[in-house]
């Protein structure tokens, strides 16, 4: 049976949890709407911010107001609840392309709706971040990278059929090989150790190698529409 005093911190957690999430410059993850998701909520901020090392059940139990005890009754530990966030984070990502390519909008406008929600995601995990995370829980970094091989190879193989559809990716490109070619370039962008050989970060990973990859698979009319929607376009 739960004490007196914990509705008081479940009461505590939402509403600091809430006032978290408001002020978020990350992209947003859907979380449930239990005491559960704002421990989830709060806890994202800080693991992006200040990295998994960062991350410590008192520096939660500090943020929300609320005592770790509590924090244990949703999440059995540390690595459960970065787990259920990387979780919440793929299906988030999932559902918002799913509904990109539902809805109405050519090859043009969907593809570039798709990479502005893609870009969203992978900018918010800094060089540190995947560095710190690889070090100290390799198998939570490897989760992020098994997510990519569950979405991308279906998602990004629809978007490429309706290119060729319309006529804006090269009707001699073997779809399914591209999209597996694809998912490699998607799981480069979160290598450490290229992103220490190159200094980059993840986005501008990302850019470069759209950049290359669409040049090469886009039909001559298709890149003067495309290109100039590509993250990072702006700035050529």
């Amino acid at each position: 049976m739960p004490r007196e005093n914990e509705p008081s911190d479940r009461s505590t957690a939402s509403t600091g949890a809430h006032e978290i999430a408001a002020q978020s410059a990350f992209p947003p993850v859907d979380f449930d709407d239990g005491p559960s998701g704002t421990i989830l909520a709060a806890a994202r901020e800080i693991l992006l911010r200040e990295h998994y090392s960062g991350l410590t059940m008192d520096r939660l139990a500090l943020a929300l107001g609320m005592s770790k005890k509590t924090l244990y009754v949703h999440f059995s530990s540390k690595d459960a609840m970065v787990a259920a966030i990387i979780a919440a984070t793929g299906v988030s990502i999932r559902r918002q392309v799913t509904a990109i390519l539902d809805g109405p909008g050519g090859f043009p406008e969907k593809l570039e709706a798709l990479l502005r929600v893609v870009a969203d995601h992978v900018g918010v995990m800094s060089p540190d971040f995947l560095q710190d995370l690889n070090r100290y829980a390799p198998h939570l970094f490897d989760e992020i990278q098994a997510i990519k091989e569950r979405n991308i190879p279906t998602v990004f193989g629809r978007v490429m059929r309706l290119g060729v559809e319309q006529g804006m990716i090269r009707a001699d490109i073997d779809v399914t090989y591209l999209a597996e070619y694809w998912l490699q370039v998607a799981k480069g962008v979160h290598d450490t150790a290229m992103l220490a050989r190159t200094g980059l970060t993840p986005h501008a990973a990302l850019e470069k190698a759209l950049d290359l990859f669409f040049l090469g698979v886009l039909t001559p009319a298709a890149r003067k529409k495309v290109g100039r929607q590509l993250p990072g376009a702006s700035r050529a």
